[in-house]
């Protein structure tokens, strides 16, 4: 199949294996450069290992730290006429750097959210690992299926207090406009808290531990994210941000229980970033073309994978002692910390003030964002032939 990217709104509903595979071979060679994490963790799992966040931690753990590793998603296999989702190309990809490797790397593929899925990856570490010794927690879904209940739940982005109007960007046609989102009703909220939340996580932690896989002194980490004041309503003070407190008091729950095994529970504040969950979210795409561009001049701008070597090489391990791991007042890793640093946030807060359809291309990095964008579903690579015919049937095994 010779496959383009389509583009819908926020997705892009084609993925190209070869593509994917340049991508991790990048993501990498970067880990590779940077060199060995002294320290770090040797068996690992990753809940939500196929994209963003968790796809860069299962590659820092393997290839910074030597880890072995199991990644647990929900991804589509190719079928009749249409390519796999990028999140099973990048695991293809992924397992066969880590193997070629002399690394252990196998993946899960299934819900989640589902107590089948839990007891399918205790099995699995039971029998191949025995025991892990850090957990990272990156699920990105719109909607869960509770296990206990069945109750179907889903997750809206609405401010919480009143409505609220602001600038956005619509990139299909390259236009600053103006978005307005109706409050949340207390329904919604709770929906968004149970999707979002940090009642999965600690499903995953209880059951782990009960079946005697964690290892002592293992940590376990879920990523989260704060913002400006510009997002703040939609987003902090938000139904997502309901959800997040949810997530970051859940981390104090576990870290009380993790310590009595030497171990640790931790949330992550992550930057800003090109993901395929953040593009769905208003006012934050323009935020971040406007954020990327300060960034770059500044030299301080990171992706994915520079985010999590940095969040492992220098706040998590690298010889840190767990309990000297640095925090906030909240107990929250900052690896937000060049994003919120206050030259930046200046120079961001005075480009949305003056951004329009008429100057958005010159005082933003929409090309390097709509160029982010594509490469997470394996398009715009160098070293990729996208005239060629590929195979687009690709085993995870």
């Amino acid at each position: 199949m010779i496959i383009h990217p389509k583009v819908r709104g926020f997705i892009c509903t084609t993925a190209h294996p070869q593509g994917c595979a340049a991508n991790i071979g990048e993501q990498i060679d970067y880990v590779k450069s940077k060199g060995s994490i002294t320290g770090g963790p040797k068996k690992v799992l990753v809940i939500g290992a196929s994209t963003g966040y968790g796809l860069a931690s299962r590659i820092v753990s393997a290839f910074g730290c030597g880890a072995a590793t199991i990644g647990v998603f929900f991804e589509r296999p190719a079928e009749a006429k249409r390519t796999a989702t990028a999140g099973w190309y990048n695991s293809v990809a992924f397992q066969k750097a880590a193997r070629s490797a002399g690394l252990y790397a196998k993946s899960i593929n299934g819900d989640a959210f589902s107590d089948e899925i839990r007891q399918q990856t205790i099995e699995l570490i039971k029998k191949d690992l025995k025991q892990v010794d850090c957990v990272i927690y990156s699920l990105a879904s719109p909607r869960r299926t509770h296990p206990k209940t069945g109750q179907i739940y889903k997750s809206v982005l609405r401010p919480k207090e009143a409505t609220y109007t602001n600038k956005s960007i619509d990139f299909e046609k390259n236009e600053v406009t103006e978005v307005t989102l109706p409050a949340a009703t207390d329904e919604e909220i709770e929906n968004t808290i149970m999707v979002m939340g940090g009642e999965d996580w600690q499903m995953w932690m209880d059951a782990l531990d009960g079946a005697g896989v964690l290892a002592k002194g293992a940590i376990t980490v879920a990523y989260s994210y704060i913002g400006p004041d510009v997002t703040t309503p939609v987003y902090r003070n938000g139904t997502i941000g309901a959800a997040k407190d949810h997530l970051e008091a859940t981390a104090r729950l576990l870290d009380t229980v993790m310590k009595k095994n030497n171990g640790r529970a931790f949330v992550s504040v992550n930057k800003a970033l090109v993901t395929q969950s953040s593009s769905a979210i208003p006012f934050i795409p323009l935020y971040f073309v406007l954020l990327m561009r300060v960034m770059k001049k500044k030299n301080l701008h990171e992706d994915c994978i520079h985010q999590i070597y940095r969040l492992f090489g220098s706040m998590l391990y690298n010889g840190r002692p767990l309990m000297q791991v640095p925090v906030d007042a909240q107990g929250r890793v900052r690896v937000d910390d060049l994003e919120m640093r206050q030259d930046v946030q200046d120079e961001v807060a005075k480009l949305w003030q003056n951004v329009s359809t008429e100057n958005v291309n010159e005082i933003a990095d929409v090309q390097g964002y709509e160029r982010d964008f594509l490469k997470l579903f394996g398009f715009g690579f160098a070293n990729v032939d996208y005239n060629s015919d590929v195979e687009v049937d690709l085993s995870m095994e």
